[in-house]
């Protein structure tokens, strides 16, 4: 005979197992691999970044037009013989580039610059690579969050894009009497690396909390400082813009005095050449002019935001605007010590990855104001 139990016992059994609550339910069987995700993307943000490093040092050395055909397939393999590296040389020696500006290179000095653009081609290889067989995997062992189909294949979209226009970029110094690439293509090449490196930290940034912390964090959305991030963000894109129009020129060497540029507030001449709207792109001092100008008005601008970011009730919030507010105040600094130092290499790679971490470090704030973090009554 079964032995008999108090029924008071079996009662409170029973509730105390139904009574234990089950936690991220709003995530229960739509939640995907987000951690897995976000390490993935995590990755394609470093190769990123080190992308914009090495496109950056591929300009500064000189190399870009080094490798004179676009072969995304048969361009991952270098020169293998002697006589395929007399065939290389030979298609750089009737470019611009060489006849006007480096008919002393031997083959040996030609092989130091090929091997930068090589490096730099082959980096976007690896990335598109990751990227395809990171998403291959998601997809067919179906761990992708719901919902992140559309802007994970988006990733991959705007990669292919900036593969064609590295080459249109190229191809804009292959002809004529030009020894650099078109400055305006330069920047176009560049700021879709930082459109990139934007959605890359969105996604990583929205996938490092769950689903319904984000829908409850969106209820709590501070609307102005969002906004203001958001022009923010769009103003320090204009810089950066502008900063590859002055670095596709070489504008930084143009005028090494600082606050004022050859003894005078404008430059002399700045619209001397014809057309005039050639100068926007074309004219050493009016560039430079323009990129100082707009870097004083961001500064203004990022005062204001800080205030702004103080304002907060959420201190998460008040950090991520105050540590984009010094980034910004550091990249100035640098950028003026680029200017006075007629912007050496080492330099200028400096300023290039100081844009990286102002553009990183705005988004985050502004993704801050946009999903508030939890915090306690008392912080």
């Amino acid at each position: 005979m079964a032995e008999k139990r108090s029924i008071f016992e079996e009662v409170g059994e029973e509730t105390k197992v139904r009574a234990t609550p089950q936690a991220g339910m709003i995530d229960a069987g739509r939640r995907g691999a987000r951690g897995a995700v976000r390490g993935w993307l995590t990755v394609l943000f470093a190769l990123v970044v080190i992308m914009i490093a090495v496109g950056g040092l591929t300009r500064l050395t000189d190399s870009g037009l080094s490798i004179t055909e676009w072969r995304p397939l048969t361009g991952a393999l270098p020169p293998m013989s002697e006589a395929a590296w007399q065939a290389e040389f030979a298609k750089y020696q009737v470019i611009p580039e060489f006849q006007i500006q480096n008919q002393w290179m031997q083959l040996e000095d030609f092989k130091v610059i090929y091997w930068w653009e090589w490096g730099h081609r082959q980096l976007g290889r690896v990335i598109g690579l990751v990227w395809a067989l990171g998403l291959l995997v998601f997809w067919l062992t179906k761990r992708i969050p719901p919902g992140w189909t559309g802007r994970l294949v988006l990733i991959g979209a705007l990669g292919g894009l900036q593969g064609a226009i590295g080459w249109w970029m190229v191809a804009s110094g292959l002809t004529g009497s030009m020894t650099d690439v078109a400055s305006y293509r330069l920047a176009t090449h560049l700021g879709l690396a930082f459109v990139i490196l934007g959605f890359i930290t969105w996604f990583v940034l929205s996938l490092g909390r769950e689903e319904r912390d984000l829908m409850q964090a969106r209820r709590l959305r501070e609307t102005r400082l969002f906004s203001l991030g958001t022009g923010w963000m769009h103003f320090a894109f204009l810089q950066i813009l502008l900063g590859a129009l002055v670095a596709g020129i070489d504008a930084g060497r143009s005028y090494t005095d600082w606050p004022l540029m050859g003894g005078q507030v404008i430059p002399p001449g700045p619209f001397m050449l014809e057309p005039w709207w050639s100068n926007f792109f074309e004219n050493p001092g009016l560039v430079q002019f323009i990129h100082r100008v707009v870097g004083y008005l961001l500064a203004a601008f990022t005062i204001l935001a800080w205030l702004k970011g103080r304002q907060s009730a959420n201190r998460a919030t008040q950090v991520a605007f105050a540590a984009a507010a010094i980034a910004v105040a550091i990249q100035i600094g640098l950028g003026i010590y680029t200017v006075i130092t007629a912007a050496p290499w080492q330099v200028a790679i400096l300023h290039q990855l100081g844009a990286v971490a102002v553009w990183v470090l705005i988004i985050r704030a502004r993704f801050a104001a946009q999903y508030p973090a939890k915090q306690s009554i008392r912080g």
